[in-house]
């Protein structure tokens, strides 16, 4: 394809991609957009079972006894399996820094964890990597066949950890999240962050920062695009911390990067695509306490966008870790609550006692206009946007956003908006948990779909489980 027709292409958007980075903008990706941990785990086991080469993933959190959909036990029980069938697996997991221990549940490769990989037999290769400071290793990528024929990719934020969530059966720790398979030339851009990431991991010669070789198995970066698999434009965007990596080797077709400088290419595409938003912003996120993100919101409500923020109850860690002042962030979220066009809403399911369970908020994903998105590992928090290594998944094609948007919409409202545009499907939501957040009130869970409507002057308290 001639390169001068992606160019011209994307010019046609309001929304444009960024001009700088690790990675350009490539025309020809297939994307299958996967939402909650059930069917994203069942698809990426699917994958790993069609591999003829090669599995590559990036772990932040796990749970080694996780259950994978489908009855195929651990993902290392799913991995072994991988290797006995003669293929490359490799793992980096996020090793901690003593300021970074306490967020989740990270595979450490402790004394007891390489026991229990010894004991099992475990043939697979593994590096642990670290960051800077308080911040950690946060992509979640997944490459199999990397530069093969038979290639594809994952892009997302879903952990290896809580109950695999399945739509319609909703219970205690289950969450909401969402991934995209990419297949085609930006899967050459997964493939290279995950090279420059293996053969510069932290721990790669410490005794104990290695497991499965010695150590000294480079990588090769990728040398060509992947083939072109289907219409959608995409551009692979990191946030990386300077002095972390230093290899500028470019990734093909793309010009060298000065990666040592570090990257924060997802936050400039977030302030981006917010400041071109014409009629409709859907956002679903852990957390919002950015005064600089917050305030293009508002600039995007006064020029008339419809804006709807999908959030779980407000984490105090969050707020904390970032030194934010508390009482300034709520008075911020409920002065953008103020808004005619804004909904705060969250979301809760039957629990099967005549109440309802909120549905935690972990996804990463943004969608504009109906023709623009963005989907990652990148929450919109300081760590996230100043600290943590990132990836995200950006792309502009009109037919898929808006088939992402139906498919979530479905799922919280439980009602089909494909005869709907943007701006009438973002009014039904607001319509539809308003008056579930009335019922909530009166104590009727009878509801329609999932989404209600928070109040920002209790924001701060809502309760995990309504009852």
């Amino acid at each position: 394809m001639n390169p001068n027709s992606i160019a011209n292409d994307i010019s046609k958007t309001h929304i444009a991609f960024i001009e700088f980075g690790s990675y350009p903008v490539r025309n020809g990706n297939k994307i299958r957009p996967l939402v909650d941990s059930a069917p994203t785990f069942r698809r990426i086991c699917e994958a790993i079972a069609e591999a003829q080469h090669s599995v590559w993933l990036t772990i932040t959190f796990m749970d080694p006894d996780f259950q994978m959909p489908g009855d195929r036990g651990t993902l290392f029980d799913v991995l072994d399996r991988a290797v006995e069938r003669g293929l490359d697996v490799r793992i980096i997991f996020w090793r901690p820094n003593p300021e970074s221990s306490g967020y989740g549940q990270a595979f450490l490769g402790s004394d007891a964890d390489r026991e229990m990989l010894a004991a099992r037999g475990s043939r697979f290769r593994i590096r642990w990597d670290r960051t800077n400071s308080k911040y950690c290793q946060h992509q979640k990528a997944w490459l199999m066949d990397a530069g093969h024929e038979s290639e594809t990719s994952f892009v997302g934020g879903i952990n290896p950890t809580f109950k695999a969530f399945e739509p319609g059966h909703i219970g205690e720790g289950h969450r909401h999240d969402v991934f995209v398979e990419v297949t085609g030339p930006s899967a050459t851009d997964v493939h290279h962050n995950f090279v420059q990431r293996w053969n510069e991991a932290s721990e790669r010669l410490v005794v104990d920062g290695v497991w499965g070789h010695n150590g000294e198995d480079e990588l090769l970066f990728p040398t060509r695009v992947s083939t072109l698999r289907g219409h959608t434009q995409m551009q692979i965007q990191r946030q990386v911390s300077p002095g972390r990596y230093s290899d500028s080797y470019p990734t093909p077709g793309g010009s060298p990067y000065d990666i040592a400088t570090g990257e924060r290419s997802v936050l400039e595409q977030y302030k981006q695509a917010i400041d071109a938003a014409q009629r409709t912003i859907y956002l679903e996120n852990q957390a919002l306490p950015v005064p600089e993100i917050i305030a293009k919101i508002e600039e995007a409500l006064k020029r008339g966008v419809d804006i709807v923020l999908l959030v779980p109850d407000p984490e105090s860690y969050v707020l904390a870790f970032h030194g934010m002042d508390v009482k300034k962030f709520f008075d911020q979220m409920e002065t953008l609550c103020r808004y005619e066009n804004f909904t705060l809403v969250g979301i809760a399911g039957p629990n099967g006692q005549g109440g309802r369970s909120n549905i935690y908020i972990h996804g990463k994903i943004m969608l504009i206009d109906d023709s623009w998105a963005t989907i990652g590992s990148c929450n919109l928090h300081s760590n996230s946007l100043y600290g943590h290594t990132e990836m995200n998944a950006s792309f502009w094609d009109p037919k898929e956003v808006r088939s992402i948007r139906c498919q979530l919409l479905d799922e919280h409202l439980g009602q089909d908006t494909r005869q709907l545009d943007d701006r009438e499907a973002l009014r039904l939501y607001r319509n539809i948990a308003r008056k579930n957040q009335l019922r909530r009130e009166n104590g009727d869970f009878d509801w329609q779909g999932l989404a209600y409507r928070m109040d920002s002057t209790n924001y701060g308290e809502i309760k995990r489980e309504v009852t």
